[in-house]
């Protein structure tokens, strides 16, 4: 059984604005001179993440036992927006690590530059869900990325704020208690505020997060790629609906902000959307904390948020070395050792099936059954929304819109029309 020792890993998604795109004209050419060695033969790989992907030391150190001529070096970007910017003001030129990490919702974007990247053996392409691998796939039939993670949800709670209100605080009891739609999502919510005088959820953009992942075509048409965000009534829909709950259930933190992360700590809402990795974010900062929970459920019934790939500039000085050590880092047992460290739900067909998932436990959780809980997120999954080239500078800016509510500097509507006009305005 596995004791998931979480860890701080925050991953941000659309927190600030798109950055200009600036990349090579054509494409890089693997260069196999000695692979990029030293004339020893000695290997410095490096990989390029943007929040705890669950590549602890103890990885490190068994890559290099394995690969004696091989020395890892894991760098972290602070966001996914920052590593987002780099990447693509580099990728095709130079000053990329050799494997670089992506994230899923800019996807659609890498995808325009997949002969930029090294493709995945052949050989490998099976070992993911299907729709995981069909994402990264080109129309020349490339996988470009090596599957990490997704980002099945449940619900996380503090039990203790739920026993405050006189709601029930066994996950299966609070699992019964919310399934339904939003509208019992934000009703439960509303309840707990009326009596509490506290908030029931962390902020607008979490939420709203949640439920524009369960609209298949939300921003942009799948045939034409036409922007259809402004026009989209399930949209509208979305943004007024958690809008009208923000105003007494939202703590009106940030995701990602000081105070958010204070606020996992000192009780400031009893709620979130929670994605496995969101596990190892709440764990790192509430160390302390002896009440968070997770449970079976997702209102709308399942919901994914996030899942990573794993790139390889084409041009890069070490190829074929960050090919295999990208393979060792998503096979089965590895992406289960990521699980064990981080919370990363594993995107492997083997590993999903693995008694050992089955058996995970969290111990911070309340040793709930992490394993089993995600697996059924997993399933409840009923819906993959379409993400085209501009999901990510759409999606960026409604989170802009839902942040300038909850601060006050506008009302619903203004701020609904400068979305219009911002997404409008996008080529």
């Amino acid at each position: 059984m596995i004791s998931a020792a979480l860890r701080r890993g925050g991953i941000a998604v659309a927190a600030v604005s798109a950055t200009a795109l600036v990349l090579a004209g054509c494409a890089g050419g693997s260069s196999d001179a000695g692979d990029g060695g030293s004339s020893d033969g000695k290997v410095t790989l490096t990989v390029s993440t943007f929040n705890d992907f669950g590549y602890t030391d103890d990885l490190k150190k068994a890559y290099e036992a394995e690969h004696p001529d091989v020395t890892v070096v894991f760098t972290k970007a602070a966001t996914s927006n920052d590593a987002r910017a780099n990447y693509f003001q580099k990728l095709g030129k130079s000053g990329l690590a050799d494997i670089e990490a992506i994230e899923v919702d800019w996807l659609p974007e890498v995808m325009k530059y997949s002969d930029l990247l090294a493709p995945v053996p052949a050989d490998l392409t099976s070992r993911w869900l299907d729709w995981k691998t069909a994402a990264a796939t080109d129309k020349d039939g490339n996988l470009i990325g090596y599957g990490t993670d997704i980002g099945p949800e449940g619900v996380c709670y503090r039990s203790d704020l739920f026993a405050e209100a006189g709601l029930p605080t066994d996950r299966d009891e609070v699992a019964a208690l919310l399934e339904g739609g939003w509208d019992k999502y934000f009703q439960v919510g509303a309840e707990y505020s009326q009596k509490t005088g506290k908030a029931f959820f962390d902020s607008a953009g979490g939420t709203y997060q949640g439920m524009v992942n369960q609209i298949e075509a939300a921003y942009e048409d799948p045939k034409s790629g036409d922007i259809t965000a402004t026009k989209n009534a399930d949209v509208k829909a979305a943004y007024d609906q958690v809008l009208a709950a923000s105003k007494d259930q939202s703590a009106h933190l940030g995701q990602w902000s000081d105070d958010w992360n204070a606020g996992l700590a000192n009780g400031a809402f009893a709620t979130m959307l929670c994605p496995g990795w969101m596990l190892g974010v709440i764990s790192g900062n509430a160390k302390d904390v002896t009440t968070w929970d997770i449970a079976d459920v997702f209102p709308g019934g399942g919901g994914n948020w996030g899942g990573s790939y794993l790139t390889i500039p084409a041009n890069g000085k070490n190829v074929k070395a960050a090919q295999e050590l990208a393979d060792w880092l998503t096979s089965p047992e590895t992406q289960m050792k990521a699980f064990a460290a981080a919370g990363t739900f594993p995107s492997q067909v083997d590993a999903m099936k693995s008694d050992e998932l089955a058996a995970a436990t969290n111990e911070f959780f309340n040793d709930a059954p992490v394993g089993t809980i995600l697996s059924n997120r997993a399933q409840a999954v009923t819906v993959s929304p379409y993400k085209g080239a501009f999901y990510f500078q759409i999606n960026d800016a409604m989170q802009k819109a839902l942040t300038r509510v909850e601060e006050g500097t506008q009302d619903a509507k203004t701020s609904w029309d400068q979305w219009v006009s911002e997404v409008e305005a996008i080529k």
